[in-house]
């Protein structure tokens, strides 16, 4: 009886890895791994027949069999009934896969900050990848929808893969910050929990996140936002942008006080005819907003005089224009 070495190594090999795969729950076997001999093996269950098999040689061996499509398809089956994974790639996408659908069930989505895990692995660096990966993918289709040369598709993210995310959380991947749209999801839910829209600042914080904040930032922020996310806060959490009369007014600019005291100085000189201010004068001005303010006219043309030697060009032109005496 002649036996084929080849078809022996493989039989060795495969009662091997289904020993091992009942042992550990995977075929993700290190390289230098040989099968147990003597009292350990015993103890672990391995027959003396397989003893130094070098069983983590031959998981690699039949790894590269299959890249180059050389390895028979039924021994393919074989293997991937015990749980062979072909790839180190697809091997760390289905863990990372298999965490982020467990952080999805425990929080109720998938828009994790970047410092979240799930049992140890580090969910939020997962998913920002595997968006980085998907805005290349976009940009490839945009780039080819264009009739341009689409480069290299290294590195971007297939459309089964987008596929399992989207199964998990469609909005995984939004457009806009991820920031944005989970306190969007969490204003949501608050709502439908039969909460009140949070309007201010620590009065509703969920899962870290200051809902009134972001309400708050929405409202005074809303010519930011695209035309959808507006769509999306006015249509589905009832926000609506500020009136004019609630927004802050904006900080006055040191230029902008100057041209404010100078308008002053001029009103009192063509009242007056002279720029002759008294020290402690206040002078009534109506601004571009059309409300009335008192400046401290007398002590600011005093201040300008003082400062003569720093003063612009332009600006030492304009006092002298309406009567200013520097000494």
């Amino acid at each position: 009886r002649v036996l084929d070495p080849e078809h022996e190594h493989w039989r060795r090999g495969i009662e091997a890895a289904v020993i091992y795969a009942r042992e550990v729950g995977d075929l993700k076997v290190p390289f230098t791994y040989r099968v147990p001999t003597g009292e350990e093996a015993q103890a672990e269950g391995w027959p003396a027949s397989l003893a130094n098999f070098p069983l983590g040689q031959w998981i690699a061996d039949n790894g590269r069999f299959y890249a180059r499509g050389t390895l028979a398809e039924e021994r393919v089956e074989q293997l991937e009934r015990l749980g062979m994974v072909w790839s180190h790639y697809d091997v760390a996408w289905e863990e990372g896969l298999a965490a982020a659908r467990g952080w999805a069930e425990e929080n109720g989505h998938l828009l994790a900050p970047l410092d979240a895990t799930f049992r140890g692995a580090k969910v939020g660096i997962f998913l920002k990848n595997a968006r980085a990966a998907a805005r290349k993918a976009a940009e490839i289709e945009q780039r080819r929808a264009e009739g341009l040369p689409a480069g290299s598709s290294a590195g971007a993210l297939s459309e089964d893969r987008r596929e399992q995310l989207e199964e998990i959380d469609p909005s995984w991947c939004p457009a806009w910050p991820v920031e944005w749209q989970r306190a969007f999801h969490l204003v949501r839910l608050h709502l439908e929990a039969g909460g009140e829209l949070p309007m201010e600042s620590g009065e509703v914080v969920h899962q870290g996140e200051d809902l009134g904040r972001w309400v708050k930032l929405v409202r005074f922020g809303w010519d930011k936002l695209t035309t959808v996310q507006q769509w999306m806060c006015e249509h589905i959490l009832g926000i609506e942008p500020a009136a004019e009369d609630e927004k802050p007014r904006p900080r006055r600019t040191q230029a902008d006080k100057w041209a404010m005291n100078y308008a002053a100085a001029r009103q009192f000189f063509e009242r007056e005819g002279h720029l002759r201010v008294p020290r402690k004068h206040v002078e009534r001005v109506v601004g571009e907003d059309q409300e009335e303010r008192e400046l401290r006219l007398g002590s600011w043309i005093g201040n300008q005089r003082s400062r003569a030697a720093t003063l612009s060009p332009e600006r030492v032109e304009q006092l002298s224009a309406i009567g200013m005496r520097w000494a």
